[in-house]
């Protein structure tokens, strides 16, 4: 029993805090009413659920544009369509794999499965993943500003020494981890723009949503609230940041966006529907992946 919990303690870990962040979001909501989260879901427009679904599905693209240009100008000669088809895999695996980087593994599997260099697709999701993190990191003051506003003090001071140290500990682990891609900067500007185009898409979604429950929110203000929460989601502490990214989603748009509870929380749980259903694509291709990473596990070494 012990040797068990040892191995599968990081999963247990994000199991509990998943049901941990999902029940103080219940009783956030229930200090509201009964039924104030159903009504607020009522008020939902069909038409804007749907251009947000439309918008998030490209934001998907954008993502797969970033990771097809590191994989082509390391050399490897990928469709586009295989991009986009692995990073939608990767997508769809996310939603139940116990991790954050789950999607990635899957992606590795399936470009291995399609015959392209283990080395080369290893390096690449890695940039593609610091790429990412860097388009974040740059509309990181977004969010941090209205937080600051709320207060000040010696805790935001610390607060910020200690996210200026991180910036300096992840600038010095991008150089690393981009090597290949130092001596092509055409390359990296280029999936740095696909990253900010995913971001902005990502935005645009949940300002529809917002606008969707009939209230305005400002697209930067949504844009700084989203930011603030995917940091908040990459703490390893539940899977998928599921009810860690409802919880922070909801909390950050009753502080500064000004919604109720309910109406916070409604935004928080059509994300997650989102994100679910522009990754259901993904479903018809990752049983031949998982299939071939399975046969590669039992072969011999």
């Amino acid at each position: 029993m012990t040797r068990w919990f040892s191995q599968n303690r990081q999963t247990i870990i994000r199991v509990l805090g998943s049901i941990l962040a999902l029940t103080l979001l219940i009783i956030l909501l229930e200090e509201e009413g009964d039924g104030q989260l159903f009504s607020a879901l009522r008020r939902v427009s069909i038409g804007y659920f749907l251009a947000a679904i439309v918008v998030l599905s490209i934001s998907r693209l954008f993502a797969a544009a970033r990771w097809h240009i590191l994989l082509k100008s390391a050399g490897v000669e990928i469709p586009f369509l295989r991009s986009v088809m692995l990073t939608f895999t990767g997508n769809f695996s996310s939603n139940f794999l116990p991790t954050t980087i789950g999607g990635d593994v899957v992606r590795l599997g399936g470009a291995m499965q399609l015959g392209y260099d283990r080395a080369i697709c290893v390096a690449s999701l890695v940039a593609d993943r610091l790429i990412g993190l860097a388009g974040f990191s740059i509309a990181l003051p977004l969010g941090l500003i209205p937080v600051f506003s709320l207060g000040n003090g010696v805790s935001q001071s610390v607060a910020f020494s200690a996210l200026i140290q991180k910036g300096v500990d992840f600038a010095k682990r991008t150089f690393e981890s981009l090597s290949i891609w130092i001596k092509k900067p055409l390359a990296l500007s280029g999936s740095l723009l696909a990253t900010f185009g995913n971001m902005a898409f990502i935005y645009l979604a949940i300002y529809l949503l917002l606008l969707g429950i009939d209230h305005h929110v400002s697209f930067w203000l949504v844009a700084g609230l989203y930011t603030l929460t995917y940091f908040v989601t990459l703490i390893p502490i539940s899977i998928n940041g599921l009810g860690v990214q409802e919880l922070s989603m909801t909390f950050l748009l009753v502080q500064l966006g000004g919604l109720s509870s309910s109406e916070s929380a409604t935004v928080a749980v059509l994300t997650r529907a989102l994100w679910i259903i522009t990754s259901l694509p993904g479903a018809f291709f990752l049983p031949s992946i998982l299939a071939a990473l399975n046969e590669k596990k039992s072969k011999p070494e």
